[in-house]
């Protein structure tokens, strides 16, 4: 894998990661397109620890906040945040230990995650469109928690999209655009962290060669800037402009299928 295939991939995870368009989609399509080598394990190994560098980063004042009230008692709002959160990401975590292999085949066969491109993206308008919108973050019961949790499991399928999945959920049950947006970012670090463990803790030293860097360095970038966009894009057009995106990248997709 050349630096610069390595630079794209890694541009594309991060942004892709945290925008509710698919990272599993486009890693498994760009080298598809393009004709281009798998990066293999230690590449993969570096963008998820990178979308983790970022999801972290951004939110670490969040963070520190949340632990410090959770070490000074457990039952303050800090203490039950991360409980909430803990709880969250057990559903998607199981569901990754003995489904993840498997699926992830899937994404080599391109009609898949172009029809959930196309279909998941319907469920995330139609969730802008029927949900409330009135539950802040400081409102969300162990209930929503674990349902939004829960529904992240679909992101074990390619071109369904963790960010999507969980914005969708957190939506379709009442929260506000700023809330289903910081939810699904802080979710994001506890099942990234068992992503980037499973995958590094495998790896050879010999396997953490500029391809690993490169990956590393663009994706936390990408993802840096992918989460300010986004939270920027909701409070302006609100979920519009992914949805138009998932189908028309589904679309093409499948004509570009078709016609090979």
């Amino acid at each position: 894998m050349t630096p610069g295939q390595s630079a794209t991939l890694g541009l594309v995870q991060g942004l892709a990661e945290f925008l509710p368009i698919s990272s599993s989609a486009h890693l498994a399509l760009f080298p598809w397109v393009f004709g281009w080598p798998d990066g293999g394990l230690a590449f993969d190994a570096s963008l998820h620890l990178g979308t983790l560098l970022a999801a972290f980063g951004y939110y670490r004042r969040d963070w520190a906040q949340l632990f410090s009230e959770a070490a000074r008692d457990p039952r303050s709002e800090g203490g039950r945040r991360l409980l909430t959160l803990a709880a969250a990401t057990a559903p998607a975590a199981v569901a990754g230990l003995l489904l993840a292999d498997r699926l992830e085949t899937l994404g080599r066969f391109p009609p898949v995650p172009a029809t959930s491109l196309i279909v998941f993206g319907l469920l995330l308008g139609l969730a802008a469109r029927v949900g409330r919108r009135h539950v802040d973050l400081p409102q969300v019961d162990f209930k929503t928690a674990m349902l939004i949790g829960c529904a992240q499991t679909l992101a074990l399928v390619p071109g369904v999209s963790r960010s999507g999945i969980t914005i969708t959920a957190a939506l379709a049950l009442g929260l506000t655009y700023e809330a289903a947006a910081k939810f699904s970012f802080l979710l994001a670090v506890p099942i990234t962290f068992g992503a980037a463990l499973h995958g590094i803790h495998k790896l050879h030293p010999s396997l953490l060669g500029p391809p690993f860097w490169i990956g590393l360095a663009a994706s936390t970038l990408a993802g840096a800037l992918a989460i300010k966009a986004l939270l920027g894009a909701l409070a302006r057009w609100g979920v519009a402009p992914f949805v138009i995106y998932r189908l028309l990248a589904g679309a093409g997709i499948l004509a570009i299928w078709l016609a090979r």
